[in-house]
């Protein structure tokens, strides 16, 4: 039998415990109210301007819009997936290079150094990558362009590969380098052959939280892909000149006079909204999955 002290230190337990779920579960609302706000409050705005030809016209000038001929932001759509994907080819080999050093060569008198440059590029302010880009693509070129604002994304996105990579290298087994290293393997061949592979899915969830932290982002792409209210007549046009983006754009219809660039500005945040939550969906997913197998 148990003593009435016992049990009442057991009461308390089971009361604290409780106590502090309930916490958690308060903190939680607290954190995902403003959030579910934020969303009902673009899609309330936005979702009556999304229609067909939303994702088939061009914006055009205000003229257009005012005589009430069909605009759209297709241009702004293929720019931004362009700039995406720039960003990410170039920032994909950097970045995966920077985290294997790191990882794979943790003796390698560039790591201390490496590290500082990482260190400081992921906490600089996205603007000033912006402006970085601007002195070394959009200045020798003399021209805005799609090139420049992936360079300026690929600023964004490379601190955060390193980084994913490095830890998801780490979390492999050295037994596992072991035994390549056992049967004669070279040590670049071990880590391309054995090791990443096995950390193929860290690998993956770091590229794309890296790529929806960089498709957010508008302020860098003011100084370098500038934005353009009209689909380029030939693909060179999105990689070697002015080119639209979402953010950037959506911040520019947010601050235009034209009532009818309003609605479209909140459409555009809806559908960078869907982009960037099933980016970081798919990561998540991609994360739980590594955790249980």
């Amino acid at each position: 039998m148990k003593s009435f002290a016992e049990n009442k230190t057991l009461f308390q337990r089971n009361l604290w415990d409780r106590f502090m779920v309930g916490l958690l579960i308060v903190s939680t609302i607290l954190v995902m109210v403003p959030l579910l706000i934020i969303i009902g409050y673009v899609i309330i705005n936005g979702i009556s301007a999304l229609n067909w030809e939303f994702f088939t016209e061009e914006l055009g000038s205000p003229a257009r819009a005012m005589q009430g001929r069909p605009t759209g932001l297709v241009h702004t759509i293929i720019g931004t997936a362009v700039v995406d994907l720039l960003a990410l080819i170039i920032s994909a080999p950097v970045g995966l290079g920077a985290g294997i050093l790191l990882s794979e060569y943790p003796d390698h008198k560039l790591n201390p150094f490496l590290r500082i440059i990482n260190d400081t590029l992921n906490g600089m302010p996205a603007i000033l990558k912006g402006l970085l880009a601007f002195a070394l693509i959009v200045k020798p070129m003399g021209t805005f362009s799609g090139l420049s604002g992936g360079f300026a994304l690929a600023f964004v996105m490379i601190p955060i590969i390193a980084r994913s990579t490095e830890s998801a290298l780490m979390n492999i087994p050295w037994s596992i380098r072991e035994a390549g290293l056992a049967i004669g393997l070279p040590r670049w061949r071990v880590v391309l052959s054995t090791v990443m592979p096995a950390a193929k899915t860290g690998l993956v969830t770091g590229f794309l939280i890296s790529f929806a932290r960089a498709a957010g982002e508008a302020a860098p792409l003011m100084f370098t892909s500038f934005g353009n209210n009209y689909l380029p007549n030939h693909w060179t046009g999105m990689i070697f000149g002015p080119v639209d983006t979402l953010p950037q754009r959506l911040y520019s219809l947010a601050i235009s006079p034209y009532k009818e660039w309003h609605a479209m500005g909140w459409a555009a945040g809806i559908v960078l909204l869907v982009f960037v939550i099933t980016l970081f969906v798919t990561a998540r997913l991609l994360t739980r999955e590594n955790k249980y197998n």
